[in-house]
């Protein structure tokens, strides 16, 4: 797949998942339970213990659907593991410039983390395929409003502090998926998979009519 049909993919639903957590199992229970319940694009962070490992074993045992990146790529080292381990998508909580370029020389999409819209530019300038709005908590989601009346181009990705109550206001504002960790992976799993269900319908009626007639 091409950069733009793996952007396309991870962000289609207009949420992915972040799964982080002190173990192994821990990560590779918690990201069984999401894609059972209906999420198809999700990242594992790199602080978690054997995190490539869990990114290579969840695209080993899950089909090409699922969208499975990799998540807190702080520099190109990182990012090259991620490669090698099969992430189809990196994802930064800072603007790194060499994150960006391995992704890119392996054909993957970069979602770096940006906070003003200066970085926003720069992260744009340097080909971010989407921009990571982090954290999410410090800022309201007129803030992607604001931003988007100055900057339409610019894909945002409110991320840190995103809940199942807000999420579909920061979608209302432009914003074009939220990163959710623990506020939609709490819980058994009865409990994730109708939250799950909940907010994908949520998100979708929230989406401005443009956006929602753009998606196939």
């Amino acid at each position: 797949m091409y950069r733009w049909e793996i952007t396309r993919a991870a962000l289609e639903q207009r949420v992915f998942a972040i799964v982080r957590s002190d173990s192994y199992e821990r990560v590779t229970a918690t990201a069984d339970t999401l894609l059972g319940a209906g999420i198809t694009s999700l990242e594992i962070s790199l602080t978690s213990p054997h995190a490539l490992e869990a990114v290579s074993t969840l695209r080993r045992e899950t089909d090409d659907d699922m969208v499975i990146g990799a998540g807190t790529v702080l520099d190109g080292a990182s990012a090259r593991a991620a490669v090698d381990a099969g992430a189809r998508f990196l994802v930064s909580p800072s603007l790194d410039e060499e994150v960006i370029r391995t992704g890119h020389r392996y054909g993957l999409p970069v979602f770096p983390g940006i906070a003003t819209p200066s970085e926003a530019v720069r992260a744009m300038e340097l080909g971010a395929d989407a921009l990571k709005l982090f954290p999410a908590s410090a800022y309201r989601p007129g803030w992607v409003r604001d931003v988007r009346a100055a900057l339409p181009q610019a894909a945002l990705l409110p991320t840190g502090g995103v809940t199942v109550e807000n999420a579909p206001e920061w979608i209302a504002a432009g914003a074009v998926a939220c990163g959710m960790g623990s506020a939609l992976s709490a819980g058994d799993r009865e409990a994730v998979s109708k939250r799950v269900t909940e907010l994908l319908q949520r998100l979708a009626d929230a989406a401005p009519a443009t956006s929602r007639r753009e998606r196939p």
